[in-house]
């Protein structure tokens, strides 16, 4: 007999929430997938996700009022956990948006702002980049990973940002895009995965990017892509 895979998207008023869940029921018809800011709800989820869209102050200012910090902490300690967009910057130590916002420190690093100044090395190095940084990138996976199974390497994703994570290391970097500069669009840690990109918005490649998720145990060990 299958067990119902319960997951958990962690509603704090910030972002495409039904959208995520509607793509997670759709990537996996069998799971249950609930939006919620319910603590118990979270804590008692298999799995569970961090999406959002704003400003960094904005959503760690609602985290902290729904008093939802800790619980997405031990989230992020103890079962497979996804972030998603701000989710991802979330899960850093500190952002640069806002003058300065203190964020989850779950993975060490900063999150930091497009230069206005950002050219295109390849097709024009005349040719100021658009911040936000919106629309369909390739990214290209840094490393093995379950989440990355059944998707090729450089496809499509589509993002829609102005800041960027920046981890202390490069061993939590999972994949990697080109915008001026090489970016880091996706972080590895343990039971953690995050995409700065939108899986929701991605097509297929997103869909099974989701399905992966909920198939994933949270076990993480495995080599560099060659």
């Amino acid at each position: 007999m299958t067990t119902t895979i319960k997951v958990a998207v962690i509603d704090y008023g910030m972002g495409n929430l039904h959208s995520v869940a509607k793509a997670l029921e759709h990537a996996n018809s069998f799971a249950t997938i609930q939006v919620t800011s319910d603590k118990k709800i979270i804590a008692n989820a298999d799995r569970v996700v961090l999406p959002g869209v704003g400003a960094m102050r904005d959503c760690m200012g609602e985290m902290e009022r729904l008093d939802l910090i800790d619980t997405i902490k031990q989230a992020a300690a103890n079962k497979p956990f996804l972030g998603i967009c701000i989710g991802m910057q979330a899960l850093l130590t500190h952002s640069t948006e806002n003058n300065g916002v203190k964020c989850l420190d779950i993975i060490p690093g900063e999150v930091e702002r497009f230069a206005s100044d950002l050219h295109d090395p390849i097709i024009s190095t005349e040719q100021i980049l658009k911040i936000p940084h919106m629309g369909w990138n390739q990214v290209n996976q840094q490393i093995k990973h379950p989440l990355w199974k059944n998707i090729p390497q450089n496809q499509r994703f589509y993002f829609v940002h102005s800041y960027f994570a920046v981890p202390q290391t490069p061993e939590p970097i999972a994949g990697s895009t080109l915008y001026g500069h090489p970016v880091c669009v996706a972080l590895a840690q343990e039971n953690v995965f995050a995409t700065q990109f939108h899986p929701e918005k991605s097509a297929d490649s997103g869909l099974q990017l989701f399905a992966n998720f909920i198939d994933w145990n949270g076990s993480y060990d495995v080599p560099p892509c060659d």
